[in-house]
């Protein structure tokens, strides 16, 4: 009853004669897809996107952005406000003493990537400061890629009264009053950090409405068990976060997409965030709710998406 009185909704507010008339003459379930047809077409997320600020991403959850530039030591903080970026503070910080990306534990190198913080951290040693915020590095994609080390912090300084370091062994430090005013501006759960070498490449506005779009007709693709035109969807580069690469995935939903089950799927509560990487791809990162329900699966959690644009086409390179 609930889905049918939303829907309505929607149809008194948006196309309400057509739909009508088709719910009248084929009923709910040719609403629905009139409606998800909708959102497989990029014109619509062009003209949804027009008026909103998107260089940093597109976010129907998070609240805050944390940017950190490595080359040039700084952190930014955004909050998001009615669609809008909002500079909240800006602050020199401290990054790890080797240039580049990580890939080894003890490298001394700050990742690049987008990362959730997971955690804060009290009652360390003096050296750290009064805290530290916890990154989820190693991520999906990092795991994908096989890359080495954990521990990765935003902390302060050292308590004691000693000369300031000149670098992290890859962690983010910055001085214990800014860190303290970064953790009373923020919400974990609603913040994602970023952390760029060099210049950070800004989203485009056509950028996330083609992935928007791609998103659901990849979907739409998984729903019909059409696996040629799902795994177009997929870069041959993919690897799953345990190593398995793009050849075994392929058997696995082949196997899959053969038995022909129906199912429902449903996608919620996305955010998009342009994914600063040492590879020169144009890659973008998707978290978002799943519902998926068939005969033999029920499952409700989070989908993760990294994927890059080729050719004006997505190319899923990590998920989990």
């Amino acid at each position: 009853m609930n889905k049918i009185i939303i829907l309505l909704c929607m149809v008194i507010n948006i196309f309400a004669t057509d739909l009508v008339d088709l719910y009248r003459l084929k009923g709910l379930n040719a609403v629905e897809e009139k409606l998800e047809n909708s959102l497989r077409d990029k014109e619509y997320w062009d003209s949804y996107l027009k008026n909103k600020d998107v260089e940093l991403g597109y976010y129907e959850t998070k609240k805050y952005i944390i940017l950190t530039h490595k080359e040039e030591s700084e952190l930014e903080l955004y909050k998001i406000d009615n669609n809008r970026l909002n500079l909240i503070t800006r602050n020199s910080v401290i990054v790890g003493e080797k240039e580049g990306d990580k890939y080894l534990e003890g490298d001394k190198r700050t990742p690049e990537g987008v990362y959730d913080l997971i955690s804060k951290k009290t009652k360390l040693d003096q050296f750290y400061g009064p805290f530290a915020l916890v990154t989820s590095y190693p991520n999906t994609f990092d795991k994908s890629l096989n890359k080495k080390g954990y521990g990765i912090w935003i902390h302060g300084m050292p308590l004691e009264n000693v000369e300031r370091e000149k670098y992290t062994k890859g962690c983010i430090a910055l001085d214990n009053h800014e860190l303290e005013k970064l953790d009373k501006n923020i919400d974990l759960k609603n913040a994602i950090l970023l952390t760029s070498d060099r210049e950070f490449k800004k989203a485009k506005r056509e950028e996330i409405s083609l992935v928007l779009s791609s998103i659901y007709k990849w979907k739409d693709s998984w729903k019909k068990s059409d696996i040629k035109r799902y795994l177009k969807y997929y870069s041959p580069e993919f690897k799953k976060d345990d190593g398995s690469d793009f050849k075994i995935f392929s058997e696995y939903k082949h196997r899959v997409f053969s038995k022909k089950e129906r199912k429902k799927i449903k996608f919620s509560n996305i955010n998009i965030t342009p994914y600063p990487n040492s590879l020169n791809k144009r890659m973008f990162k998707i978290i978002m709710d799943e519902r998926y329900v068939s005969p033999s699966v029920n499952f409700k959690g989070k989908k993760e998406l990294f994927l890059e644009i080729v050719n004006n086409e997505i190319k899923i390179l990590a998920e989990g």
